[in-house]
Formats: C-alpha cells, sequence, structure tokens
C-alpha cells in the first residue's frame, strides 16, 4: 500500500481527498501545516507527497525546497490556487514532479499520482546498475553480478527498492521496519542488520552508510 502524505489546510477537502485515495487503497497520511508534515516525512516512508503551497508555519514550497536540498528526491505533485502562476513556476524551478489547481476532479488527481508513482524507477528503467558489475532488474526482482544471478531473500528485495526509491535520503529504522515487515509480523533489528550486511556484500559496502542508532542511506556517486 503506498503512502502519501496530504499536506492541506482545509480541513474538509483534505478529508475528502484521505477518503478518496483510501478508497483507492493508499495510504494517507495528513498534515494541516507544513512543520506537521516536515515531522511525518522524518518519521515515515512516504512514496509521493501532495503539498498545498498556501499553509501555515512552514508553507509548501519551503517545505519542498528544504527536501529537495536534503536530497530527498521523493515525487511531489504541488496544490495550487487557480491563478498561482508565479507558485508554479516557482515550485518547477526547487524540483516538484508536477502540479494541480484547485478546484481539481478527484479522477484527475488520482491519474497525476499513478503517472507519478510509475516513474519512481529512474524513468521506467528496468534494469538498474546499483553496484560495480551489480544489476537489478526491477520487474523480474533479480539482482545478478558479473552476469550470475545473486539469491537473494524478499526483504532483501524489498530493502534493496526502498533504497532504490530514496537514494542519498535517511531512512530512519520505523520506516524501513514498516516497509519490510507486515503489520502481523514482529520487526527484528537483528534480522535487518543481517539483511544490510548481505546487500552490501552484493552492492559494495560503501553504498549503504550507517547512522548509528539513527537508520542508514544508500548513498550514490
Amino acid at each position: 500500500m503506498p503512502t502519501i502524505l496530504l499536506l492541506e489546510d482545509d480541513m474538509q477537502l483534505s478529508a475528502t481527498l484521505k477518503q478518496f485515495l483510501s478508497l483507492k487503497n493508499y495510504k494517507v497520511l495528513q498534515a494541516y501545516d507544513g512543520l506537521v508534515a516536515q515531522e511525518l516525512i522524518y518519521e515515515n516512508h512516504i512514496d509521493l507527497m501532495l503539498l498545498d503551497v498556501k499553509v501555515p508555519l512552514l508553507d509548501g514550497l519551503s517545505l519542498l525546497d528544504n527536501l529537495r536540498k536534503n536530497n530527498d528526491e521523493t515525487p511531489v505533485i504541488l496544490i495550487t490556487s487557480l491563478n498561482s502562476v508565479d507558485d508554479v513556476e516557482k515550485g518547477f524551478k526547487i524540483g516538484c514532479d508536477d502540479y494541480i489547481r484547485k478546484p481539481f476532479a478527484l479522477k484527475e488527481l488520482l491519474v497525476r499520482i499513478e503517472a507519478q508513482l510509475k516513474r519512481r524507477y529512474n524513468s521506467h528503467q528496468e534494469v538498474i546498475k546499483v553496484g560495480e558489475e551489480c544489476l537489478f532488474d526491477t520487474q523480474e526482482k533479480i539482482v545478478t553480478k558479473n552476469g550470475k544471478k545473486i539469491p537473494l531473500k524478499t526483504k532483501e528485495i524489498k530493502l534493496l527498492e526502498l533504497f532504490l526509491t530514496h537514494p542519498n535520503q535517511l531512512l530512519n529504522y520505523e520506516q524501513i521496519f514498516d516497509t519490510l515487515w507486515s503489520y502481523d509480523e514482529v520487526p527484528s533489528s537483528g534480522a535487518l542488520r543481517t539483511y544490510i550486511k548481505t546487500l552490501r556484500a552484493v552492492i559494495g559496502k560503501e553504498s549503504i552508510e550507517t547512522l548509528k542508532n539513527v537508520g542508514y542511506r544508500f548513498v550514490t556517486k
């Protein structure tokens, strides 16, 4: 279930969007101001962000600017007012991926969300280089090194995918646990360390950075 961060200070609109997207099998995290949104981003694994430009405390453009300066490449769709041409122009310069103007049809928003999520893997690349002589087939979920298939567990593949969709971004333990373990499983720090060790052996030790007592970062050159 992909997770969407929704930053929208209109509570009625926010509730409507959450209800609609939940019915479409998305998990929606709501924030009514930019500072709360910033905390949610730090504490959760986010697949896509819907950021209203005009919100209290920290506006959507400033939040987007902070994210991009910290190498967070999570897809962002800006929610703007009807005549906010300047905001749209500034948003694209900062690094937004798309925008939608109020009022909008829910179906149009859904189409834009689905289009962005499909682009998460390096502009539709099916095979991604993840290390020296190491390739990851995103469709078949297979890792090969020097032409030979590397046997990886399901959770190790999930972890690799999580790293690839969040390059150079700090992923805390809670974000990783939420991705690798389902609600009826008990997360294991020991198992996670084993998965990290396995991936480092495959793609290179220097590719995964440890931040003690915080989490891990997948480092790209």
